[in-house]
Parts: C-alpha cells; sequence; structure tokens
C-alpha cells in the first residue's frame, strides 16, 4: 500500500484513460475535475487518499447533493471515483475500491431530444452544388444520421473505414471498441459529392474524411457550429448538435423495427440499459398512434360534433334509400 507522503496517481490513470481505453478529451476532462474535486476534499479533511473507506465517499456525494449538485452529475462523479480506485487497487496501492457500491441520489432521466423524419428530410433538402463546406456538412449530416455515430466517431473516420460500393463504415468507439455500421444510399451519394471538393482542399496527406478549409481534421468544435448555422439556415426549430441525430436514429429505428438488441449493437453500447431509454420515445409514438386510431382511446367530440355526425349519417342513408 502506499506511504501517507505517497501522492495519487491521477495522472497516470487519465493517461490510461487516452492511450489504452481511448476515452474522449471531454471525458478525461471531466474526469480531471471531478477528482480534483474529491482530493480537495479530503485534504480539508485531513484524510489520506489511500486509507479510506466507502463512508467518506457516501459523506462527499451527500455533501455535494446538498449543495445543489444533480443526481445526473453526482452518477458521473461517482463513476470517475470508482475508475480511479479500480486502477489504484489493479496497481496494489489500496486494498479495496472504496466507491464500489456506493450509489448516487436518483435522478428523473430526461428523454433526449430527437428529430422527426421530415425535419430531417427538410434539412437535407437540396443542398447547393457550388459551396464545398456546404457540401462536407451536408456530408456528415447524412453519414451521423444514417450510422447513428458520436461526434469524436464522425470526425475521426478515414477512408480506409469506409466502403461505399458496399455501404459499409468501420468505427472504433468508447473504450476502443471495433463495431462495423451499414450506411445508407443518401448518405453514400453525399460522401462522393463531397470527395472531388475533398481532393482539392485537403493537405497533409492524411487520410481524415472530413477536412476543415485549411485542410487538416475537424475538431469537434467546429463542427458544432457549422451544423448549428445549416440548422438556422434551414429555418430548423431545434439547434442541431450532433448527438440529436444519434438520438433520431435510434429511435426512427426502434419505431420501425421494435428490435432492441439491434440498436444497441448499431450504437456500441456496452450496456442495453443505457439503449433501452429509446424505449420510452418508443412508447411515447405507439401511445399517439393508439389514441389517434383506437375507437375506445379517442377523445369524446362535444355535443354539437355529435350531432352534426349523427345528421350527416341520417342524411347519408336518406339519400341510399331514396334511390
Amino acid at each position: 500500500m502506499g506511504d501517507a507522503d505517497c501522492p495519487p496517481p491521477s495522472d497516470d490513470f487519465l493517461d490510461v484513460l487516452h492511450k489504452e481505453k481511448n476515452y474522449s478529451t471531454h471525458t478525461i476532462s471531466a474526469y480531471r475535475r471531478d477528482l480534483t474535486r474529491f482530493l480537495a476534499y479530503l485534504k480539508r479533511k485531513n484524510e489520506v487518499w489511500h486509507a479510506i473507506r466507502p463512508p467518506t465517499i457516501r459523506a462527499y456525494i451527500s455533501q455535494r447533493f446538498l449543495s445543489g449538485i444533480s443526481g445526473r452529475s453526482l452518477q458521473r462523479e461517482l463513476s470517475s471515483l470508482r475508475g480511479f480506485y479500480h486502477y489504484c487497487y489493479t496497481q496494489g496501492l489500496v486494498s479495496s475500491n472504496p466507491a464500489q457500491g456506493v450509489r448516487a441520489p436518483r435522478y428523473r432521466k430526461r428523454l433526449p431530444a430527437t428529430l422527426s423524419i421530415e425535419q430531417i428530410s427538410s434539412l437535407l433538402q437540396n443542398p447547393k452544388r457550388d459551396d464545398p463546406l456546404l457540401a462536407r456538412d451536408f456530408a456528415m449530416v447524412e453519414l451521423a444520421y444514417s450510422s447513428g455515430l458520436r461526434l469524436s466517431e464522425l470526425v475521426s473516420v478515414r477512408f480506409e473505414d469506409l466502403d461505399l460500393q458496399t455501404g459499409r463504415l468501420r468505427v472504433l468507439g468508447k473504450g476502443s471498441k471495433q463495431r462495423d455500421l451499414p450506411v445508407g444510399r443518401l448518405a453514400c451519394d453525399a460522401i462522393r459529392r463531397w470527395l472531388p471538393w475533398r481532393e482539392r482542399l485537403v493537405k497533409g496527406g492524411h487520410s481524415f474524411l472530413f477536412i476543415g478549409r485549411h485542410g487538416g481534421k475537424m475538431s469537434n468544435r467546429s463542427v458544432q457550429l457549422r451544423w448549428r448555422d445549416l440548422a438556422r439556415q434551414r429555418g430548423l426549430e431545434h439547434n442541431l448538435h450532433p448527438h440529436i441525430l444519434r438520438h433520431s436514429f435510434a429511435t426512427h429505428l426502434l419505431e420501425s423495427s421494435g428490435d432492441l438488441r439491434a440498436v444497441q449493437e448499431l450504437l456500441g453500447h456496452s450496456d442495453i440499459g443505457t439503449t433501452q431509454v429509446y424505449t420510452h420515445l418508443d412508447f411515447q409514438h405507439l401511445a399517439r398512434v393508439y389514441d389517434k386510431a383506437h375507437p375506445r382511446a379517442q377523445k369524446k367530440p362535444e355535443r354539437g360534433a355529435i350531432h352534426n355526425s349523427q345528421a350527416s349519417g341520417a342524411s347519408a342513408r336518406l339519400k341510399k334509400t331514396s334511390k
């Protein structure tokens, strides 16, 4: 076990997440903030990081909750602490994981926002043929929606990952997990329209499929800004952030197929519980269909409407008998 003066191996842990687990820069930054905050808490309490037990973790989470931090954020913080102490345990620095088994307060899950099929069709109608950056943006939106990609996966697509002939894409997702995804016809067409422009813009001999105006790999932030502007130009009410297309992809597939396992595989979720949020969205869709279609679920019409309906029915019967 570590000595009292042994510094916590935070940087080593985060380095493993980056190099071996392929975590995104955003996630690693969040883990770093969580660990820094927790270690500062231990210092104020005069506790040593490698000698604490679960009650210390629970006290910390309770304090954070009472200060107004949401249950969702606390779940993420606990995930950071579990991961850190698991790493310390594998390195022989602690005898057990004090964060294991500690739970955050429950929170009400918000259903992810989605676009309708009509909204997506309207968004992608009639792209300008003489604007290279717009051709790229359309190709990226088509591919993101076609294959349900995360933003980090989208900007990392390389030529060798994509086969336009067979409509197949190989993606390296979270935790360095590889998955093969189908690519739809319209997405393949949009990518083919972008490729001649890419050949003119590319610099440096790299193989990234989507590049910026200066010829290098696109950053996550530049994609977010370009798509926000695209949504405004197209009159879309929603902010077109990349994850809304992933949510829409999952929701529309589940509505059509009902196959939760297939959607889980396509999204690259290791736990089907993560995918099950889309069953709530699917139920909302089914409930709307039910309300409109089932004769015992429809709202009762007003008295005047009943009278008019009966009158029109009676009128139709009179016409029929008079013939």
